[in-house]
């Protein structure tokens, strides 16, 4: 079975590509499509502040307990679930890169890098009493903005950047420093390359030239905002969805050396191992288990 994918979709107070609702929607109404608490991976970036409630929530198959006051990032193209076993209460923050797009052009916010390939990264805050508080009112000012008949998209977008500064700054693991202008671009080419190819090229010398700069350059930037080379955030990427396949596909080893362009079976199942500790099954044996 494929993978869902979930697109932003445009309601009454979305169209600008930025909407507020309640987590309790989620198991509120009947959702045809998709079922939250099975994976699924996002076209957007959602941020689930949870209020009330206990239990784990999976991102790319790391589950991490949650609790009042707990912040989950997820950023697009990720792989998520929900557990909503205990009747979770909290809020959804959803926004597309068009959206992202637009406050970068408008104000300082720190750029949204693909942070989560470094493996030391969590996409988990635990607030404390203030730092919930606070998020919790600029979730509200946001949604109010949002709703109100004469809202202001300015508005919105100066809450929503004091809520990324502000969560910027109680992450302890991050981007470096922050991109300029130029290399945001530079990185957004990237990836979207990375997307394109990653199943048939793993040569970063490739991507430098596709994307018109020098190796130098391209990894300059991919450790700037990753910690990573830029060989290490394709490995990174193409081991994700290798995992996203053998877990949720269930595709055998065979294929998957086919899918990625692998000489032979033995050889994907070394570059898998090498990556993980782990071979494929062992895996998925363990993720099942």
């Amino acid at each position: 079975m494929a993978i869902p994918l979930i697109d932003f979709r445009l309601g009454s107070t979305s169209s600008s590509g930025v909407e507020v609702i309640e987590l309790s929607s989620l198991y509120g109404r009947d959702i045809k499509d998709h079922d939250p608490c099975a994976p699924h991976r996002l076209s957007f970036f959602m941020l689930v502040l949870f209020e009330k409630g206990t239990g784990k929530h999976m991102v790319d198959f790391q589950e991490y307990a949650y609790g009042p006051g707990t912040v989950v990032s997820v950023q697009q193209e990720q792989v998520t679930a929900f557990d909503l076993s205990s009747k979770p209460e909290g809020k959804l923050l959803l926004f597309t890169q068009t959206y992202l797009d637009n406050v970068h052009a408008n104000m300082r916010l720190p750029s949204y890098t693909p942070i989560h390939l470094n493996s030391h990264y969590s996409p988990v805050l635990y607030l404390d009493e203030t730092n919930r508080a606070r998020t919790t009112a600029l979730l509200a000012e946001i949604a109010s903005e949002l709703y109100c008949e004469e809202g202001d998209p300015l508005i919105v977008m100066y809450l929503f950047s004091a809520l990324s500064l502000l969560h910027r700054r109680l992450k302890t693991v991050g981007e470096v420093e922050n991109l300029s202008p130029s290399q945001s671009r530079t990185l957004y080419r990237f990836m979207v390359l990375l997307q394109q190819n990653y199943e048939q090229i793993r040569d970063a010398n490739w991507y430098a030239d596709q994307a018109a700069i020098t190796y130098k350059t391209l990894n300059q930037i991919c450790k700037v905002s990753t910690s990573l080379t830029a060989k290490q955030m394709i490995d990174a990427f193409t081991i994700i969805e290798i995992k996203r396949r053998l877990v949720i596909n269930k595709v055998t080893s065979q294929q998957l050396a086919y899918d990625f362009n692998f000489d032979d079976p033995s050889n994907f199942v070394k570059y898998f191992k090498k990556e993980t500790g782990m071979t494929p099954s062992e895996f998925r044996k363990h993720y099942l288990n």
